[in-house]
């Protein structure tokens, strides 16, 4: 019977024993599967790249802990999400953070009754002015609106009310694209920021450490490819970047890998296209585009790409180019609008094929 509960109790020992090494194993794993865009956010507000004026004002705003409301706008990837979690981390600390911010994206609903209850509850609830670790901490909360561009009217005039009523204890920071698209009676409540996109140089910098800590091997002109595909959008970058990485694995990722990843139409089949143009031949136009959407491209990335060689061109006249301008405007619009890939491009190719050979 003892030997029975000794082999007992060493059995209960060991099972004991392994959670603790898969917990282990689990959190090296969690580690690894975390996407680089958030495993390399800005966790202060001086880590924050390029936007030199957003983070001298907000510093000397925490300096005072005397925070406006906010309204951040630029384009998307330029930091301005990552910019107010890391001064909401600066003003609360790690421990009371989440319970001092409420943060509200375009995937929550967001309509008046969002505006009504969950946002305006928030607001009511009163908070202390002190910090488990000694540090004075702001008496006020944050909410934060992501997008808000993408809210309603009615929304917004009733988050205006909030505002006003519960300014002693919240402050409210919206984040959007198109400033044009929020009410006036907010946007005057709010101090400005614009958001500009990142110059060359920062996104190279960025790049270049986050391929050095993850031990990616980089070239020149795959570290160019990556500014040309992104636009001054970091986060769109960081992620080209991983993906790239993982299809290449421990092999050097190269220009032709980072404009496969991105969707970008190869310049072979760009010049092919403005051939089958010149040719004023239909049946030869019909097979091109049949063969660019077998391939898998984009036909907004091929309308983006065509309207860079086309302004380019030097055999058309000003008239000409207006003319393929305005009819790549009506195919934009329709593609918007859910039509067709192959029929708005064989009528994009058709009007270029016009324009080259019979309006000389």
């Amino acid at each position: 019977m003892q030997a029975f509960l000794k082999g007992g109790t060493t059995g209960l020992s060991k099972t004991k024993d392994k959670p603790a090494s898969s917990s282990k194993q689990d959190k090296e794993a969690k580690t690894k599967l975390i996407p680089w865009v958030e495993k390399y956010r800005p966790r202060c507000i001086n880590d924050v790249a390029h936007q030199d004026e957003v983070v001298a004002v907000l510093n000397k705003s925490l300096e005072g802990a005397d925070l406006p409301n906010l309204l951040f706008y630029g384009p998307p990837g330029t930091g301005k999400t990552s910019t107010i979690l890391a001064a909401a981390r600066d003003l609360f600390g790690p421990e009371i953070f989440r319970s001092r911010v409420l943060e509200l994206n375009a995937s929550d609903e967001r309509g008046i009754d969002v505006v009504r209850e969950k946002v305006k509850s928030f607001a009511m609830l009163t908070a202390g002015g002190s910090r488990s670790d000694g540090k004075p901490c702001p008496p006020f909360k944050i909410v934060i609106l992501d997008e808000a561009d993408s809210m309603t009217a009615a929304a917004q005039a009733a988050l205006r009310r909030t505002m006003e009523k519960e300014s002693r204890t919240t402050r409210f920071c919206l984040i959007c694209n198109y400033v044009s698209r929020i009410i006036e009676p907010i946007t005057s409540r709010c101090a400005k920021f614009r958001f500009k996109p990142l110059s060359e140089e920062i996104l190279t910098k960025r790049l270049k450490l986050i391929c050095e800590k993850e031990n990616v091997n980089c070239d020149e002109k795959a570290i160019k490819a990556l500014m040309e595909t992104s636009e001054g959008d970091l986060r769109k970058a960081i992620t080209y970047l991983q993906s790239s990485s993982r299809l290449k694995g421990e092999e050097a990722i190269t220009e032709e890998v980072v404009w496969e990843i991105a969707g970008v139409c190869p310049e072979k089949l760009m010049q092919k296209v403005l051939k089958t143009c010149h040719s004023d031949s239909y049946d030869k136009l019909d097979k091109t585009v049949k063969h660019i959407i077998s391939e898998g491209y984009s036909a907004t990335q091929v309308l983006t790409q065509l309207h860079d060689e086309v302004v380019t061109l030097g055999e058309l006249s000003d008239h000409q180019k207006s003319a393929i301008c305005e009819k790549m405007a009506i195919v934009d619009k329709c593609l918007m609008d859910g039509a067709d890939e192959y029929l708005q491009l064989m009528a994009l190719f058709s009007t270029v094929m016009e324009q080259i050979c019979h309006h000389k």
